[in-house]
């Protein structure tokens, strides 16, 4: 069987993380190289692949099967409409866009012919996340009440100094960094309806904020409180505590999420589960019953290239479609709204 052939577009550093879980992968193949900028030509040349400057050299001359977008974010909607268009199942990395509406087109328009768009939302391919997510749909923890969360780490200066745009508006921890967060706590929890949220920049004094402090409430009555901060010396973050990307220190007595319920609650990644037993009251006063559930690690981007070859040859729906994509950036976006009007935001 010939192994499915993936052309990635963008040869930025998620770019390359893809090219890599790709020359690995034992059912998919890289099989061109798409980027306009000299440096591309080098890693198309290490790959041993074709490197064309644009899609529209790459489907003119080397058609794949399907199409990898890790470009920068402006150019996700176009690029996957073009792929819409020429019939190729597409990944589209995260966010699936930059405004609301721009993912609403896209949403409209994958709907509307049943086109094959996975968007890269790639902790949904975590077996952390799927092995959480069992427990909880056990009922081993009753009723959802509440999920406190934190994605708090610590951003160098050569950060910033790299990218200015970093620190200007849209380029903080919200828009970068908490779409990821948003995506895991619906996996979760269910739907976010509304939200609140403070946010800060008195560390770094940038235009853009460094720290927020959110709260949200689920469809299903949960409430949520969320601390975000790229300034803070802290490692309760998924790169530090998950250990699925070697590129961050792990600190395996840490947790990013404690999901509590009526019966028990479940410390996120240690997998530590506190509970009750059912046939006995409950109560502060008694002793939980105390567990680590069992669980394996494998690393998301991985798995995540298996399951687009799946989905690029039918064998699977889209575990993250676009429409999930759009309502990540609709919570994303209406944070950003709680930031500058102080008050509730109704999620739509």
């Amino acid at each position: 069987m010939s192994k499915t052939r993936i052309a990635v577009a963008g040869a930025g550093l998620i770019g390359q993380a893809h090219i890599r879980v790709l020359q690995a992968s034992p059912m998919c193949a890289l099989s061109a190289v798409v980027d306009p900028s000299p440096a591309a030509a080098t890693l198309a040349a290490q790959a041993g692949v074709p490197l064309f400057a644009s899609l529209d050299q790459l489907l003119a001359q080397n058609r794949p099967d399907g199409v990898l977008l890790a470009t920068p974010n402006a150019l996700h909607v176009p690029q996957a409409l073009q792929c819409i268009a020429a019939g190729l199942p597409t990944l589209v990395e995260k966010p699936i866009a930059t405004t609301v509406a721009d993912a609403q087109a896209l949403v409209d328009a994958t709907e509307n012919v049943g086109a094959k768009v996975l968007i890269g939302h790639h902790r949904a391919h975590s077996p952390i996340m799927a092995k959480a997510r069992e427990v909880i749909a056990s009922g081993r923890l009753g009723r959802l009440v509440g999920v406190m969360g934190s994605a708090t780490f610590f951003k160098p200066d050569h950060y910033f100094d790299d990218s200015p745009w970093r620190r200007e508006i849209g380029g903080g921890p919200i828009l970068i960094n908490m779409i990821h967060e948003v995506h895991n706590l619906r996996m979760l929890c269910g739907e976010i309806v509304s939200l609140q949220a403070i946010a800060s920049s008195a560390t770094r004094g940038f235009p853009v904020e460094d720290t927020v402090a959110i709260n949200l409430r689920f469809a299903n009555g949960t409430l949520g409180s969320f601390m975000l901060s790229d300034t803070a010396a802290c490692a309760r973050s998924w790169e530090q505590t998950s250990q699925e990307n070697t590129a961050y220190p792990s600190h395996g007595d840490e947790d990013c999420y404690v999901i509590a319920g009526t019966h028990g609650s479940l410390s996120v990644p240690t997998m530590r589960l506190k509970s009750y037993p059912r046939d006995e009251d409950r109560s502060w006063w008694k002793p939980f019953e105390e567990c680590t559930v069992d669980m394996v690690r494998d690393d998301p981007l991985k798995l995540q290239i298996e399951h687009f070859g799946a989905v690029v040859r039918g064998e699977a729906p889209p575990l993250v479609s676009a429409r999930d994509g759009l309502q990540n950036l609709k919570v994303t976006d209406a944070i950003s709204q709680a930031v500058r009007s102080g008050g509730v935001v109704e999620v739509c």
